[in-house]
């Protein structure tokens, strides 16, 4: 709807060019929107007050001038100059009334738009290192990213969804170490943990598969294993400490034993994480090994441009990125001084590699305490002669998770905290969706275990859901009474709508492709979201107001369009975030 209006708007500006009122220099500036006030109009455009001195006169002479100009449209009831030259647009009934049909004809692609047209998107979201389940955290960026994908699809780009897999660091060789000291416990050694090692329960569950398949294959002695190493803290240097046990567990087992335990983890953990975020309604199109860039010399090749480029210099035996010329705080280290590349520099290479698979933008999300990445990911793209305005990094905020009142604790080193399968198991994924995006995702977010539980209107999935279930009621009710939900031909009955209810109802359905195309471009699901909460709200407010099922065939057929129209409407947004629209409740 407001497309049309925009359109007319629009087509009214053309006609003042092409009459010399008007200097043909486009209309930047110009825009239509829905107003506050509904006794300001139900759209107001400033494009009066932005073209006026381009044209020489008054703004409201302006205005007027543009009002007058404007084509005749059954959509609008009338037109007026307000303030200093604000042109108010009334909607006409019909306007809204075509809606229904319209909805009902359109069914699920309602509110999708051709907006993107076809551009390539990559979303990058959760990347978790695969060296524990996902937790609660984990959970928000999923349904974040997931959301996003989904809205930008629904606007028109073509869309690719990506988990890249942190399979090449450091911190798959301290799981590597922990699985391996587990294993070794199982075999009958006693052996101190390392307090910087992995110590959760599926460590254990880890090792004792590969005990059961291998024996004691890989067992040491742990005499061996812990002789002469520098000390763990609080004496020493943790640090340092399983860095020399990572050496060590390399030198006993050898490269193809110590592969095996890697592996062992590695593919254990990305199981799991991938049947959790498929059970969580999150499906990838790539799942993108950080390995796989070094094994191909992707990584060697980038640090090669950057040299090539003179943006790298040497100092105490690494090699540095000068980032700070780019905007960095400072400048990075992209080879240690023992020959191993950096984290960052599989970054850089990754972040090539997707421009280079030929994706327009690139929308990353990422935990918030990443913030200080995304200087330096886009220091080396403009270093590489790339655009790194082409790159949008969303900083995702942790939530907080709370029962009864207290917070629940969150570390994965320790293993203590909660996971996204046991508060999937808990509140379902639903709600675990719903209550994720509910907020701006730099925002922080407290979730609240109990509201998402409880069956009350102040649950907001709930009573969304709640307004979808109530409408198939009525449907059902009317089946029950041999209500015939078919109009007759050639009838359309919605000029009947005429309540303050139905109204205000069919103006928020109005506003659908609107909050999607919103939603999308700004990637802010926490609009959807209120969306249909104040959806449900008007329509709750509507049913509880009026009689659907009334003698008036007339009357009833039109109010049965309605509700359908609305049902439609609230399936289709909890498609969007992944939330099932039931039947009964």
């Amino acid at each position: 709807m407001k497309q049309q209006v925009e359109s007319l708007v629009t087509s009214a500006l053309e006609r003042l060019v092409a009459e010399g009122f008007l200097p043909g220099e486009g209309h930047a500036g110009v825009q239509v929107e829905r107003t506050r006030d509904r006794g300001h109009g139900d759209f107001s455009s400033n494009a009066a007050l932005v073209l006026a001195k381009r044209a020489g006169v008054k703004p409201r002479d302006l205005a007027a001038r543009l009002v007058a100009t404007l084509p005749p449209s059954p959509l609008i009831e009338r037109v007026e100059v307000a303030g200093p030259g604000f042109v108010n647009l009334f909607l006409s009934p019909a306007a809204y009334q075509v809606l229904v049909p319209h909805i009902l004809t359109t069914g699920a692609a309602y509110g999708c738009s051709d907006f993107g047209a076809g551009r390539r998107v990559q979303v990058e979201f959760v990347s978790a290192n695969p060296t524990g389940p996902l937790h609660v955290g984990h959970g928000r960026g999923a349904a974040y990213g997931a959301v996003v994908a989904n809205l930008l699809a629904a606007v028109g780009f073509a869309v690719q969804r990506e988990y890249y897999v942190n399979d090449a660091g450091r911190q798959m060789d301290i799981l590597a170490v922990s699985v391996w000291l587990r294993y070794l416990e199982l075999c009958g050694e006693e052996t101190p943990f390392p307090s910087n090692g992995y110590q959760g329960d599926y460590v254990w569950d880890i090792a004792a598969s590969l005990h059961r398949e291998q024996g004691d294959a890989y067992r040491r002695a742990g005499s061996q294993v812990f002789a002469e190493l520098p000390p763990d803290e609080p004496v020493g240097n943790r640090e340092n400490h399983i860095d020399a046990l990572i050496a060590r567990a390399r030198r006993l087992l050898g490269d193809q034993d110590y592969r095996r335990v890697f592996e062992r983890g590695l593919e254990h953990l990305l199981a799991d994480i991938r049947d959790d975020l498929s059970h969580f309604g999150v499906e990838y199109d790539e799942w993108y090994s950080e390995r796989s860039l070094a094994e191909r010399g992707a990584v060697e090749q980038a640090v090669e441009r950057l040299r090539a480029a003179g943006h790298l210099y040497e100092r105490d035996g690494a090699l540095w990125f000068c980032s700070s010329a780019f905007g960095d705080e400072k400048d990075r280290v992209v080879a240690r001084d023992d020959g191993r590349t950096t984290y960052f520099a599989s970054d850089i290479a990754y972040h090539l590699d997707k421009l280079a698979r030929g994706f327009e933008r690139l929308i990353d999300v990422w935990g918030a305490d990443h913030h200080g990445y995304v200087p330096r990911v886009q220091a080396a793209l403009a270093a590489l002669g790339e655009d790194p305005d082409r790159l949008d990094v969303l900083l995702v905020q942790f939530a907080s998770l709370y029962r009864s009142g207290e917070r629940a604790p969150m570390s994965t080193r320790s293993g203590d905290f909660v996971t996204l399968r046991q508060l999937r198991k808990e509140v379902g994924r639903d709600a675990a969706r719903f209550f994720y995006i509910m907020r701006r995702c730099e925002q922080h977010l407290d979730f609240d275990l109990d509201l998402a539980k409880s069956r009350s209107a102040d649950n907001p999935v709930y009573y969304v859901q709640y307004a979808h279930a109530r409408i198939c009621s009525v449907l059902r009710q009317a089946a029950e009474k041999g209500i015939a939900i078919a109009p007759s031909p050639g009838e359309t009955n919605l000029e009947l709508l005429t309540a303050t209810h139905e109204r205000s109802l069919l103006e928020v359905l109005s506003r659908y492709p609107e909050v999607i195309e919103a939603a999308a471009l700004t990637r802010e699901p926490h609009q959807l979201a209120h969306y249909l909460r104040e959806l449900a709200n008007d329509f709750h407010t509507y049913y509880n107001a009026h009689q659907f099922l009334v003698e008036n065939r007339r009357l009833r057929d039109a109010r049965i369009k309605l509700i359908l129209a609305t049902r439609q409407t609230l399936r289709n947004g909890l498609d969007l975030i992944g939330v099932s629209a039931p039947e009964t409740m």
